[in-house]
C-alpha cells in the first residue's frame, strides 16, 4: 500500500488540543481563543432583516411563548418503557447516534455560558446582536469531518514535543477499554463472547471510582449515553484495524508516523464517505444530497467567502442550533439494545439507563464500578437493519412530538454546585424549551424566511397546525408562530407533514446537506479535494473485497458486528 507524504498530518493540531473532558460529559473549553473557531450564518442576507426573525420588541413575551411551545411538544402517547411507541420511522436507530457523533466532531460549546452573548437560562433572555455572536461565540471544534473528536492532536512521535492527546494512544493505535466480565448466571453473553475490548478507555490512575470512570477520549460528550459511547468504541477499533492493514501492506522503511498518517487518512475518508453516501441519503429527502453534490455552488462556501476574514470556514448557526438538532426528535424512550435489555428480555434499555451505564453515569447500580459491565455491550445488528418486522429497532419519526424522557433530563443538572434554581433547572432539563430559547438568543431566521431564501414553498398555516395537539396549536397561535415559526420547530414540522417523518423535508435537507458538503469542500484534506474520484474500494476492504461504504461495514471491520450463521 502506497504511503503519502506527511504534509498536513497534524493539521488543525491547535484545535486538536482542545481536549474535551470529562466532568458530566461537558466540554472543557480553553480560554485561549486562538484554539477555537467561529460561528456564523448560512444565510447572511437574512441576518439584519427584522422581518425575517422572531420579534425583538418584547423579548419576555416571546420567550414565554417559546417556552409554552416547547412544553407542548411532548408526545401525547409516549408509551414510555415499552417497545411499541406508535411513532416509528423507517430510519434504523443507529443513524440517530451517528448524527450525534458527527455533531460532536463538528461543534462544541454552543451551550457554554457566555457573558457577552448570554445563555438560554437568562431571566432577561433576548436576541443577541448577530455581529456580537460572530465575534464572541466560539466553537471548540474545527468544523470539518476530520475526526478531531477521535484523534485529538494525535500520538507523540517526538518525546520533546508531546501531544495533548498522547494518553489516548498505545503507540499509534488508540486505546480501548475492557468491560467488566459478569458471570453467566447474571447475564447472557454478548457475541463475540471472548472479546472484552468493548468499553472506552478510562483513567487507571484515578484515586476514586468516579475518577477511574473518566473516559480518556477526545470528546467527553461521547460518554454521555451508552449508544454514543459504544459508537466511539467502534471508531477506536476501526482505526486500530486500519493501522494493522496499513502496516501489513507497508514496506520495512515505513515509520510509525508514516503508518499512522496513512491509517488516519483512510479512516477519515471512509468516515466522510459514510456521512455523504450512507448517513445523508438516509436522513435527507431523496435527491437533495445528489443535487448538492453535483452543484458547484454551495451555500456555506459562499457564506464563508462573504465573511471577508481569515477563517477558512465556520460553523453555521442555522445548522448547529436548528437544522442538525432534528435528531432529538428521533430519540426513543426505550431501545432493543441487546439480548439482556431488549427484545426477548424482561425489558428494553430505557433512555435513563443509557445515561446511567456510562462513566459519567456511574455504571449504576454498582457505585464502585469503574468499567462497563459485559451485559451492557451493544448488539449493533439491532440498530442497523432495515427490517420492517421489527419497527421498534428504528428511530422515532422526525416530527414535533418528542419522546417523554427528553422533558425531564436530570443528567443536565446532576453535579451542578450550587444546585440551580427551579426555573433554571426546568429549562436545563427540558430539551425542547432549551432548543427554542437558544434559537431566539442566537438570532436565527424563521423557517418561512429560510424557505423563501431557498426559493421553496413555505409551510402553510394548515400544515403547521396539521395533527397537532390543542396545546401546540394554542402555543403557535398565541405566539404568532404561524407567521414566523422558530426554525427548529419549522424543520421538524416540515419533515412531519411533507416527508411522513421518514426524512427531513426540503428546507431541512438542504441546510444539513449544504453544510456537510460545504465543510468537505472547504477542507483541503478531504477526499473531495485531494482525490475527488476516490471510492471506498481504493481504501479499506471487507473480507469479500467490498469497500467500507456504510456504518455497518465499519462495524464489521472494527469487529463489533456479530456474525450470524
Amino acid at each position: 500500500m502506497a504511503l503519502p507524504n506527511r504534509d498536513g498530518a497534524r493539521r488543525h493540531s491547535a484545535i486538536g488540543q482542545i481536549l474535551t473532558g470529562l466532568r458530566h460529559g461537558a466540554v472543557t473549553v480553553t480560554d485561549d481563543l486562538e484554539n477555537t473557531t467561529t460561528f456564523g450564518y448560512l444565510f447572511p442576507n437574512l441576518v439584519k432583516d427584522a422581518d425575517k426573525h422572531l420579534p425583538v420588541d418584547d423579548p419576555p413575551t416571546v420567550v414565554a411563548n417559546l417556552t409554552a411551545l416547547g412544553e407542548a411538544m411532548a408526545d401525547v402517547n409516549p408509551a414510555f418503557g415499552e417497545f411499541g411507541e406508535s411513532n416509528d420511522s423507517t430510519i434504523p436507530a443507529v443513524y440517530t447516534y451517528l448524527g450525534q457523533f458527527v455533531d460532536h466532531d463538528l461543534t462544541a460549546a454552543t451551550d457554554r455560558d457566555n457573558p457577552d452573548v448570554g445563555t438560554v437560562t437568562d431571566d432577561n433572555l433576548h436576541p443577541a446582536d448577530p455581529d456580537l455572536i460572530v465575534q464572541k461565540l466560539h466553537n471548540a471544534r474545527f468544523p470539518a469531518l476530520n475526526l478531531d473528536s477521535l484523534y485529538g492532536d494525535g500520538p507523540t512521535f517526538d518525546p520533546d514535543d508531546p501531544t495533548a492527546a498522547q494518553d489516548f494512544y498505545d503507540g499509534i493505535k488508540l486505546k480501548v477499554g475492557q468491560v467488566q466480565k459478569l458471570g453467566q448466571n447474571i447475564a447472557k453473553k454478548i457475541p463475540l463472547e471472548g472479546d472484552l475490548d468493548r468499553d472506552l478507555p478510562r483513567t487507571p490512575t484515578g484515586a476514586t471510582p468516579a475518577e477511574k470512570r473518566v473516559a480518556r477520549i477526545g470528546d467527553g460528550r461521547n460518554d454521555e449515553n451508552l449508544i454514543i459511547a459504544q459508537l466511539h468504541v467502534a471508531f477506536l477499533r476501526f482505526h486500530n484495524a486500519v493501522v494493522a492493514q496499513v502496516r501489513a501492506g507497508s514496506g520495512p522503511e515505513a515509520t510509525d508516523e508514516d503508518v499512522f498518517t496513512e491509517a488516519q487518512r483512510l479512516v477519515r475518508w471512509h468516515y466522510q464517505w459514510i456521512v455523504l453516501h450512507d448517513y445523508l441519503p438516509t436522513i435527507a429527502l431523496p435527491g437533495v444530497v445528489d443535487k448538492v453534490l453535483s452543484d458547484p455552488a454551495n451555500l456555506l462556501v459562499t457564506a464563508v467567502g462573504q465573511r471577508g476574514d481569515d477563517e477558512p470556514t465556520f460553523m453555521p448557526l442555522e445548522f448547529a442550533t436548528a437544522g442538525f438538532r432534528f435528531g432529538h426528535s428521533m430519540v426513543r424512550a426505550v431501545y432493543d439494545f441487546n439480548r439482556n435489555f431488549g427484545r426477548g428480555a424482561a425489558a428494553g434499555a430505557t433512555f435513563a439507563q443509557l445515561f446511567q451505564f456510562t462513566g459519567t453515569g456511574g455504571f449504576l447500580p454498582a457505585a464502585t464500578a469503574t468499567k462497563l459491565p459485559s451485559n451492557w455491550i451493544v448488539e449493533w445488528d439491532r440498530f442497523t437493519e432495515f427490517d420492517p418486522r421489527f419497527p421498534d429497532r428504528f428511530s422515532r419519526r422526525i416530527d414535533t412530538n418528542l419522546a417523554d424522557p427528553l422533558f425531564d433530563m436530570k443528567n443536565q443538572i446532576a453535579g451542578i454546585d450550587p444546585p440551580p434554581s427551579p426555573t433554571v433547572a426546568h429549562v436545563l432539563k427540558h430539551l425542547a424549551v432549551r432548543n427554542l430559547r437558544r434559537g431566539y438568543l442566537l438570532s436565527l431566521p424563521t423557517g418561512q424566511a429560510v424557505a423563501a431564501e431557498l426559493g421553496l414553498d413555505a409551510l402553510t398555516e394548515d400544515e403547521l397546525l396539521h395533527d397537532t395537539t390543542s396545546k401546540v396549536a394554542v402555543a403557535l397561535q398565541k405566539g404568532g408562530f404561524l407567521e414566523r415559526t422558530p426554525l427548529w420547530f419549522y424543520l421538524l414540522k416540515e419533515a412531519e407533514v411533507r416527508a411522513g417523518g421518514n426524512s427531513l423535508g426540503e428546507v431541512g435537507s438542504t441546510i444539513v446537506a449544504q453544510t456537510l458538503v460545504g465543510q468537505l469542500r472547504l477542507d483541503p484534506g478531504s477526499y473531495l479535494n485531494v482525490q475527488p474520484g476516490w471510492v471506498p474500494e481504493d481504501g479499506v476492504r471487507l473480507s469479500d473485497g467490498r469497500g467500507v461504504r456504510t456504518i455497518k461495514d465499519l462495524f464489521r471491520v472494527a469487529g463489533v458486528f456479530p456474525v450470524r450463521p
